[in-house]
């Protein structure tokens, strides 16, 4: 009888960390260059061995065949794939908008490795990113990711045909949300920078003989950063909110 159930249990496991591994190595910060491939790998590992009891209840018999069983197996990198980059493309909005609060503010071409990316960003980028990524743990919205990825077992149970057409719709839905939201984060800085700006060009018409703009964009490096200083609790608790948002969606 073991025997038996041995074959059943090493292929839902396989299948299982098929879509919980896939998440992982797409999740920012996680799956990013500087995080080891071994580290990405244990960790998938491991949380496929805690959430084996609960989610292999979802798992039918075997697949009759090899094409049935490497369809089943493709389908769980899919959806894996997909619940990674949603979260990934909901990161993408702190990016944005810190990409626009830095050209505001005089510090487009300051730029640094973004760690949560893996790519060169713009400072206010950066931090923005990396802040989010820690409060996303102190406040335990990763609780909500772990739960995601058992719930998606009912709202994509596998052996089912996936769903494309929900894919493509809540990929477009974040991608839209996620630039909505870096317009909102970094409205109040567009219209800084339109009146600072507006008031150099006024001051360089009045003044030809004087160089304004060498001579306020110390002016404006400070200003953008106490701006920033006053909306920063702001910006955070609207990025909290629309990620917590995001991830319910996949909650049962």
């Amino acid at each position: 009888m073991t025997v038996e159930i041995l074959p059943q249990t090493a292929f839902v496991f396989m299948l299982i960390f098929a879509r919980i591994g896939t998440m992982i190595m797409v999740l920012p910060a996680l799956g990013e260059r500087a995080m080891p491939r071994r580290v990405r790998l244990v960790f998938a590992l491991a949380l496929t061995l805690v959430m084996y009891p609960v989610l292999s209840l979802a798992f039918a018999a075997l697949p009759p065949g090899l094409y049935a069983a490497l369809k089943a197996l493709v389908a769980e990198i899919v959806i894996g794939l997909f619940l990674g980059i949603s979260v990934r493309l909901v990161m993408s909005a702190l990016q944005v908008a810190g990409t626009t609060i830095a050209m505001q503010t005089g510090l487009g071409f300051a730029q640094n490795v973004d760690p949560t990316q893996g790519i060169q960003a713009a400072l206010f980028a950066s931090f923005l990113s990396v802040l989010a990524v820690t409060l996303i743990f102190v406040s335990d919205l990763h609780h909500l990711l772990l739960r995601a990825i058992a719930d998606s077992y009912t709202m994509f149970p596998p052996g089912k045909e996936l769903p494309l057409g929900d894919f493509a719709k809540m990929a477009v839905d974040t991608m839209a949300g996620s630039f909505r939201l870096a317009v909102q984060i970094s409205a109040p800085f567009l219209v800084f920078g339109l009146i600072f700006y507006l008031g150099i060009g006024v001051l360089s018409r009045l003044m030809p003989q004087v160089q304004i703009f060498f001579l306020a964009m110390p002016m404006n490096i400070l200003a953008g950063f106490l701006l920033f200083m006053v909306l920063l609790a702001t910006i955070i608790t609207w990025f909290l909110q629309y990620f917590e948002a995001h991830v319910a969606q996949f909650l049962i």
